[in-house]
């Protein structure tokens, strides 16, 4: 396998995971934020990336597009620490192969580098056991924002929430389902 590129802002994770991935044998190289991302991606476009869906302020979903457009084969794994459906729904159909909550073990990332890409199903039957209150709850608060662009106060109006309420909701995890 080619290059592989870990996209994440926390250093010590970026850090671990590279390392996790050269001593499986894979030529893994990090990067910090965006620009340098992509400026390490034209040097040697990757066949594999790991890409943090939050980057700083910015959203890594924003990437996606521009690294297919870099590498057109390569596989992108999105990581998140605050999952939910609507960003998983969007990374995949903007051209990532997988979605994974943190903390993901790497031979998980590793087994969806070779996996057939993910594919959001319109005419999937509905679960068996619906959703919490509370995770339907977190699953509409993260479609708005994610429609408002990650702009809290924006968001927080949308909802006729006050900005505090919807901050102390963002910074928990979020609910089982």
């Amino acid at each position: 396998m080619g290059p592989v590129l870990v996209i994440d802002d926390d250093d010590t994770f970026n850090a671990v995971l590279t390392r996790a991935l050269q001593r499986r044998g894979y030529e893994a190289s990090g990067a910090l934020e965006a620009e340098r991302a992509l400026e390490a991606a034209r040097q040697a476009p990757p066949v594999a990336v790991v890409l943090d869906l939050n980057l700083g302020s910015a959203s890594g979903l924003t990437l996606i597009r521009p690294l297919l457009d870099i590498a057109p084969g390569c596989r992108i794994v999105v990581l998140t620490g605050y999952a939910s459906i609507a960003t998983a729904v969007e990374a995949i159909k903007l051209g990532a192969t997988q979605y994974f909550a943190k903390p993901v073990e790497v031979d998980a990332i590793i087994a969806a580098f070779d996996a057939a890409p993910a594919v959001p199903q319109a005419d999937a039957p509905p679960p068996s056991d619906p959703l919490s209150v509370s995770r339907l709850e977190w699953e509409h608060i993260q479609r708005v924002l994610h429609e408002h662009d990650g702009n809290i106060s924006s968001t927080a109006r949308a909802l006729k929430m006050h900005r505090r309420t919807l901050q102390r909701k963002l910074a928990k995890r979020p609910v089982k389902a």
